[in-house]
């Protein structure tokens, strides 16, 4: 049976609005806390901390026995990193933090990479260019759009750069559940997929690699690595579709789109 989009009540928006301002606000209040000698840990319960006190729950903590508020991932890590006081910012480090906050029972889920002070030139171009694929994800969602479309403006940013596409994850439908269906693939499958509607609500979420596109998972049974440990860049947000486009929920209120 082919998988349908569901499409969000009007309540189910406004809460999920809320949801994606204190992911954004968590985000700049990370971003300004970054800098050589910070731990991840620290970060964690920083965004835990504002997350709770602005009505909402962390999503990620618990969640399938995830330990923290935060994925911070640094470096090759991809994906999934655990937020420790042993993992130390470093001047050219990059992280990719992603969280997600819930409240009253809708959920915004979002991520960035970013650098610690001055990084490689090369690394911050992969940098730009996995955020740039994301708003030309978000640029062609609109209702009539398909599933495959997103994938495909992804998959051709990457390949215009030549950066590695990690294919084993992806974005997601997001809204009562952090993971509702389907799975949104970052490249084309052949399948258009289900036609997009206003009402939905999809996480977007492409991730480069410097080098080869080839990922493993630690002994932690967490953290994602790439398989040559060059750095790796994420970026998502949640959108909405609307009735003539899409809104990223997780965008601060006032930040023009990219």
């Amino acid at each position: 049976m082919a998988v349908v989009l569901g499409r969000k009540s009007r309540h189910d928006i406004t809460l999920m609005r809320k949801a994606g301002q204190i992911v954004a606000e968590v985000h700049a209040l990370v971003k300004e806390a970054l800098r050589p000698g910070v731990t991840t840990l620290q970060l964690d319960e920083m965004a835990e901390a504002h997350i709770r006190k602005s009505g909402g729950l962390p999503t990620f903590k618990g969640y399938h026995g995830f330990p923290a508020t935060l994925c911070t991932s640094i470096n090759d890590e991809v994906v999934h990193g655990i937020p420790s006081a042993e993992r130390i910012l470093h001047e050219g480090d990059v992280i990719s933090v992603d969280t997600g906050c819930t409240y009253k029972g809708l959920i915004a889920d979002s991520a960035f990479t970013a650098g610690i002070g001055a990084i490689d030139p090369k690394v911050q171009a992969l940098l730009d260019a996995t955020r740039e694929s994301l708003y030309a994800a978000i640029a062609i969602m609109k209702p009539g759009a398909y599933l495959e479309d997103i994938g495909g403006a992804v998959e051709d940013t990457c390949a215009k750069y030549g950066y590695g596409l990690v294919k084993q994850y992806g974005g997601h439908s997001v809204g009562h559940k952090l993971h509702e269906p389907p799975f949104v693939p970052n490249y084309r499958t052949g399948e258009r997929g289900p036609e997009l509607k206003s009402g939905a609500t999809i996480a977007v979420e492409p991730m480069f690699n410097l080098g080869t596109e080839a990922v493993y998972t630690a002994d932690d049974d967490w953290t994602v690595l790439t398989e040559d440990h060059q750095p790796s860049a994420h970026f998502e947000h949640t959108i909405l579709i609307t009735e003539d486009g899409s809104e990223p929920l997780t965008e601060m209120l006032g930040t023009p789109v990219w």
